[in-house]
């Protein structure tokens, strides 16, 4: 579950420190350049980039009036919201490197190899992660461990590798926000005031139809696949794998220690945690390896030595010393989410976006909107949810909607795109474990398209969102602005 940490809303700003939404732009423009020009065109990574947007809006924060003590608080709250991502990503790097040498991954891709064909491994592959996300209510869990041996299995069937991570994060994501086990879901209903389970049934349709176009289209591009695998590669493979390990069903004790915690309502890092014992101890029982060197493996990695360069490189593993390009990234992204929030330059843009609604569609539509830019700025999933929770909630309430709706737009549009993202904690994750960079696998990622997408046609459509007015006349929501380009406004009531 993430922070309890509530971040600011623009009622809580000092009159004398908030910026005008005209300078709000100022740093997310500035953020976007440097984010554009330093990856895309200089070909970076995105270290600099995220470093000269945090020094960027430090800056400006100084202008506006903040001490650096300010700043240095906005950095913290950044990092404790997304801690536990950081430690997930500590832990699942030395979970994959154990399983890979306890022979758990080996085996996965081994039977997985015996049993499915090109044509239906895509879809296949897409229902399977759905199922287990929905039943331990974690994405991130569910890509860090059955993810990766969907990797290996697809490349033994010749199927692209973004292809298969395309079709696993569909899955996932899909399965998880049904889930009533899943962080996320739960703190999109916590932050609204909106019954789990209303919430749920809520998203129920519009997650159904963006993961059936999803699979729909995974069958075809599998159909295309089919019929490639060159003669002698599963051959090879297959003859690598059980040359290497003890493919014996012992060799899944790691998974089900994992996932039977989960499924008993453990969170997703005990479990994890768990899981990394539970890998070690069978790569001493089952493997044969010594203790000592089976815990080198959790911290340094492996790198296996199968005598085919193909699986060497799918089983390459780099444990926790692997981490740090990854993790160096994610605190970087959240520091500079943390600043944009301190120095109120989100609260300000998302109480700009009252003052743009004219009707409950356009309401669910900007809620949507406000999700997707935020996780792009804070570069993590719960302040997506939050902020805008938190923002809109009394909105929601002046047009007459139902809070499952204010719930609904972020988990649809919040939860599910952080991984198109290089910068974000959930496409850094997703794109390192995985071993395929986050540009690559996302046109395959459709169900991250498509969630966010068939949201805003139900809203075009007058699907599931009732065309409404304000229930009561406020006088402009978003505000105006004196003379000296500060924003003023008459706050709206609720119960913060």
């Amino acid at each position: 579950m993430a922070s309890s940490f509530t971040p600011t809303t623009y009622e809580d700003l000092p009159t004398d420190r908030r910026p005008s939404f005209r300078i709000a732009l100022v740093p997310v423009l500035a953020v976007v350049a440097f984010l554009g020009v330093g990856s895309a065109v200089l070909g970076l990574d995105p270290h600099a980039p995220l470093l000269w947007s945090i020094v960027f809006v430090a800056a400006l924060g100084r202008w506006l009036g903040y001490e650096w003590e300010d700043l240095f608080e906005g950095v913290s709250n950044g990092l404790l919201m997304g801690i536990q991502a950081l430690l997930i990503l500590f832990t699942i790097y030395a979970l994959i490197a154990t399983w890979v040498a306890s022979g758990t991954i080996p085996g996965l891709m081994y039977y997985g190899l015996s049993v499915l064909t090109p044509t239906v491994f895509l879809p296949v592959a897409a229902l399977l992660a759905a199922v287990v996300a929905f039943s331990i209510g974690s994405s991130w869990t569910t890509v860090g461990t059955l993810g990766v041996a969907f990797v290996g299995i697809g490349a033994g069937l010749g199927v692209p590798a973004p292809m298969t991570v395309g079709a696993v994060l569909s899955g996932a994501y899909a399965g998880d926000k049904q889930s009533p086990l899943s962080d996320t879901t739960n703190l999109a209903a916590g932050v609204t005031n909106t019954d789990l389970y209303t919430h749920i049934r809520r998203m129920r349709f519009g997650t159904l139809v963006a993961f059936g176009i999803a699979i729909v289209a995974f069958g075809i591009l599998g159909l295309q696949a089919a019929g490639t695998i060159p003669a002698d590669r599963l051959a090879e493979i297959l003859e690598a794998l059980t040359g290497t390990y003890d493919l014996s069903p012992l060799v899944f004790l790691p998974l089900a220690v994992t996932f039977g915690l989960a499924l008993r309502g453990y969170p997703a890092l005990p479990s994890l945690v768990a899981g990394v014992f539970a890998g070690v101890a069978t790569t001493i029982a089952v493997q044969g390896t010594g203790f000592v060197a089976a815990w080198d493996v959790f911290l340094y990695g492996t790198a296996p030595e199968t005598g085919s360069t193909l699986v060497n490189d799918l089983l390459a593993a780099g444990g926790i010393t692997g981490s740090a390009w990854t993790i160096s990234v994610v605190v970087a992204a959240l520091s500079l989410g943390g600043v944009l929030e301190r120095t109120g330059i989100l609260a300000v843009l998302a109480h700009g976006l009252t003052g743009a609604v004219r009707s409950s569609g356009s309401l669910v539509a900007g809620t949507g909107l406000s999700a997707i830019a935020i996780n792009a700025l804070t570069a993590q999933q719960y302040m997506s949810i939050v902020l805008p929770g938190v923002t809109l909630r009394n909105l929601y309430a002046e047009f007459d909607l139902d809070s499952d709706q204010l719930s609904r737009a972020l988990e649809a549009a919040g939860t599910p795109t952080g991984a198109l993202l290089p910068w974000h904690a959930g496409g850094v994750y997703m794109a390192t474990v995985t071993d395929v960079p986050t540009l690559e696998y996302a046109p395959f990622y459709l169900f991250g398209f498509l969630s966010p997408l068939v949201l805003f046609a139900m809203v075009l459509g007058g699907i599931d969102v009732p065309r409404t007015t304000r229930a009561s006349g406020p006088a402009d929501p978003a505000g105006t602005a004196d003379s000296d380009g500060t924003a003023t406004s008459t706050p709206v009531s609720g119960d913060d």
